[in-house]
């Protein structure tokens, strides 16, 4: 069975052009099948108070109402997928930048109006991401560089987590592939010390995380991200990294950031 890894790229390494430049040099030289998964909040946050449009946050997630999802389509897939795709292409990696209505490889739900309502917010489900398309392109020679924008098969564009994509687009290729799932940032990985990059925990084990939130080591945001990561593996994804971006070439000798295994 072929590798490959899905990378999802997210913090401020998007809206800091030399991070960014690195990242994508270390991105096309990581052998075998790959494909790339982004968001960018930070920037359409910051276009969208320039058009005076605020952003309105809910326990971190965005409230994406119709002015602020035509902001994050001008961003996603606009301005950062586009820019990613030209600098790839300039360093010789033929990537070709997507949303999930793009031959319909992503298609969303929008999210039932419980508590909260959250707008134009797609969910994914198991049957949310063509395998076949993807692998398609794979095959093809393209690399698919995917925004956090989705479809719902009825015209209607949404605003999906870009962590959940990379995990659902993971999920869904491990079938045909021996998938590993990266998720990139400014931090190590997992630290027992958010301020001590010397704190990392190297490996996490599913065994151990409940442990590992109820002493702290895990709080906050890292939760769900985690909890994402091992649902991952449970459903056929072979590993799951959590780790800096800068650092991605020690992948290759599994010597980079947290690593989840069942």
């Amino acid at each position: 069975m072929d590798k490959l890894s899905v990378i999802k790229i997210g913090g401020n390494v998007i809206d800091n052009s030399e991070k960014l430049y690195k990242f994508l040099l270390d991105f096309k030289a990581l052998p075998g099948y790959k494909i790339l998964v982004h968001g960018g909040g930070k920037i359409a946050t910051e276009l969208g108070d320039s058009l005076g449009v605020t952003a309105k946050m809910v326990e971190g997630r965005r409230i994406t109402d119709i002015d602020t999802l035509r902001i994050v389509t001008m961003v996603y897939a606009g301005l950062i997928n586009k820019n990613m795709v030209a600098q790839l292409q300039a360093k010789g990696c033929n990537a070709i930048g997507l949303t999930g209505a793009d031959g319909n490889i992503i298609k969303a739900v929008k999210r039932p109006v419980k508590d909260i309502d959250y707008g134009f917010v797609g969910d994914l489900n198991e049957s949310s991401v063509s395998s076949e398309t993807l692998g398609n392109l794979l095959k093809a020679g393209l690399i698919p560089v995917l925004c956090a924008i989705t479809h719902d098969g009825d015209s209607q564009l949404l605003n999906t987590n870009a962590d959940t994509i990379a995990s659902a687009v993971a999920i869904a290729m491990s079938a045909i592939y021996e998938t590993s799932l990266i998720y990139c940032f400014e931090k190590k990985g997992v630290l027992r010390d958010i301020e001590d990059d010397n704190s990392l925990v190297s490996e996490i084990r599913l065994a151990e995380f409940d442990g590992l939130k109820a002493d702290g080591t895990v709080s906050g945001g890292m939760i769900p991200k985690i909890h994402n990561a091992f649902e991952a593996i449970k459903s056929g994804v072979k590993d799951v990294y959590i780790g800096k971006a800068d650092e991605l070439p020690q992948i290759d000798n599994q010597n980079f950031g947290t690593r989840l295994t069942q």
